[in-house]
């Protein structure tokens, strides 16, 4: 999962995929909102490909990059245990405030 985590750092590697989960893309097609190296993008791909988040489809002489989800379904789930456990305690934070609020209202009448 670090490694996943790593690949999304990079705000040029985020783009990529939101162009490839709208629709297959080829190099050249993700290369072209960029204002960098056709091998610059393929360094990207290439650490895309390797944490599993994209896979290559070869379809001739051309190479499109297709999403996958499964890597990315492990990330997802523990995001939700963290923002369950964050909201968790917020929630019992929020509870003693009001009982701690209620209790200096008690004590001031």
């Amino acid at each position: 999962m670090d490694r996943i985590f790593r690949a999304l750092a990079d705000p040029t590697r985020r783009q990529i995929l939101l162009s490839v989960a709208r629709s297959d893309c080829t190099v050249a097609e993700l290369s072209k909102p960029f204002a960098i190296s056709p091998p610059a993008i393929s360094r990207h791909l290439k650490i895309l490909e390797g944490v599993g988040i994209l896979e290559r489809v070869r379809m001739g002489k051309y190479h499109r990059f297709r999403l996958n989800t499964h890597p990315l379904a492990e990330v997802q789930a523990a995001l939700q245990k963290l923002t369950t456990f964050w909201i968790q305690r917020l929630d019992s934070l929020e509870e003693f405030l009001d009982a701690e609020e209620e209790s200096q209202k008690r004590g001031k009448l």
